[in-house]
C-alpha cells in the first residue's frame, strides 16, 4: 500500500482503488499491460507528455524525442579500450548541421548552431547490443536535445539528452572514458528509461 506525505506526515493511505495522479477514487479505470491502474482521463493526460506508467516507467508505445536532424555514423576500430582488450572497439560519430528549433523545442525559430561528437563502444557481444540500442534511439531522436548546456552554460545549443556516452578511449569515468566496468549495464538502464529494449 502506498502512502500520501505531506509535511513530513503520512496523511492517507492510498489503496488499490486511488489514482495515483490525482488521489481520489478512480474513475472509468484504465488498467495498463504492467497491471497499474488510473482513471481513464488521468492516463490519458499524462500519456500526452510521455506514453509511460506513471509508478513503474514501462513504456506503452514508442517514445520520439525532440533531437534535431543529425546523422550517425558507425565505424570500427583495431584499437583495443581499458577493460576490454583484444576486441577492438566501435567509434561512433554523431554530426549535426546548424539550423533553426522547431515547434518541439524550446525556442521556436531561434537559431542552433552546428556540432559533432564522438563516442566509443567496446567490440565485444554486449557492445554490439547497446550499439544496436543507441542506433533505435537516435533513430526515435533521443540521444540529443536542444537547451542549455550544463558544461559551457550555453543555452540553444545540441546537448546530451541523459543516455551517456565514453567521449575518450580511456581516463576512466572521471574523463568519459574507460576503463568503467559497469558503463554497458548503466547506459542499457539509461536507454531502458526512455523506452528503447531489446524487446520493442
Amino acid at each position: 500500500m502506498e502512502e500520501i506525505w505531506n509535511n513530513n506526515s503520512a496523511v492517507a493511505p492510498l489503496s488499490a482503488e486511488d489514482c495515483v495522479i490525482c488521489l481520489d477514487r478512480i474513475r472509468e479505470k484504465k488498467t495498463l499491460k504492467c497491471l497499474h491502474s488510473f482513471c481513464s482521463e488521468c492516463i490519458e493526460s499524462v500519456f500526452r507528455l510521455k506514453p509511460a506508467c506513471p509508478i513503474c516507467n514501462t513504456y506503452h508505445g514508442v517514445y520520439t524525442g525532440t533531437q534535431p536532424e543529425g546523422q550517425m555514423l558507425v565505424t570500427s576500430s583495431w584499437q583495443s579500450l581499458p577493460g576490454f582488450e583484444g576486441c577492438g572497439s566501435i567509434v561512433i560519430q554523431y554530426s549535426f548541421p546548424a539550423g533553426i528549433q522547431g515547434p518541439e523545442h524550446p525556442n521556436p525559430g531561434v537559431r542552433y548552431s552546428r556540432t559533432s561528437r564522438t563516442a566509443f563502444l567496446p567490440a565485444c557481444e554486449e557492445g554490439q547490443k547497446v550499439l544496436k540500442l543507441l542506433r533505435k534511439a537516435f533513430d526515435r531522436r533521443l540521444i540529443f536535445t536542444i537547451g542549455r548546456s550544463v558544461t559551457t552554460g550555453l543555452n540553444n545549443v545540441i546537448t546530451w539528452n541523459d543516455i551517456h556516452h565514453k567521449t575518450s578511449m580511456q581516463g576512466g569515468p572521471q574523463g568519459f572514458g574507460y576503463p568503467d566496468p559497469d558503463y554497458l549495464a548503466r547506459v542499457r538502464e539509461e536507454l531502458r528509461l526512455k523506452g528503447v529494449t531489446e524487446d520493442d
